[in-house]
């Protein structure tokens, strides 16, 4: 399929098939679409939790409206932003950048500095904030990436993120949830919304071009 018939083919799956299990490849596929996406000033402000584990998976449906995605899914993935941009956060992932393209550049330094100026002084809530919305982006290359593999996949904000954040001990490691994604196949027997037409609004009311 190309990718509006994948894209069209997409939805947020109701129902998961818990007996299919997505292979390593694919798996391996997504998570790596996930790495290369966008992120604000290539700072990569958050990490994803992979999560096989059923007693934890259980826990975390306790406190996700006991959506039963969570734990019939193949695998979970909690997308958990950076709690603050901290001097520290910043300098590694520009140290990184000078190590593996084996040089400095005197622009890309100026502007380390300009981060280092700005962001810190924020606040980490503010900070926060910015990062959460990164996810976002990693959020939606997910979706496509897992589209193009055959995944299903069920984009969830209905949990209780500090509850989560503790279920995982998130606060420990300096980061904050965001929002989960579990990966599956979908179980047609069940699942409502399956056989439903997808529904957007129109072109015509949704884009404005101006010349």
């Amino acid at each position: 399929m190309n990718l509006i018939e994948l894209l069209n083919w997409r939805y947020a799956a109701k129902k998961m098939n818990p007996e299919k299990v997505v292979p390593q490849d694919k798996l391996d596929r997504i998570l790596e679409s996930i790495r290369l996406t966008a992120t604000s000033s290539g700072l990569q402000p958050y990490e994803v939790l992979v999560i096989t584990n059923k007693a934890v998976r259980e826990d975390i449906k306790k406190i996700a409206w006991n959506q039963g995605q969570v734990t019939d899914s193949s695998h979970l993935l909690v997308f958990a932003a950076w709690d603050d941009y901290t001097p520290e956060r910043i300098n590694m992932m520009f140290d990184l950048t000078n190590e593996l393209r084996g040089f400095k550049n005197e622009g890309w330094e100026n502007y380390r500095q300009s981060l280092l100026n700005t962001y810190p002084q924020r606040g980490p809530q503010v900070n926060f904030e910015h990062a959460a919305r990164q996810t976002y982006i990693a959020l939606g290359t997910a979706l496509i990436a897992a589209a193009a593999e055959g995944v299903d996949t069920t984009p969830m904000e209905g949990f209780d993120p500090k509850a989560l954040d503790e279920i995982l001990d998130l606060r420990a490691k300096g980061l904050r949830s965001v929002t989960i994604l579990p990966l599956g196949y979908r179980q047609a027997d069940g699942d409502w919304l399956v056989n439903l037409k997808k529904i957007r609004r129109s072109r015509e009311t949704f884009v404005t071009e101006i010349p």
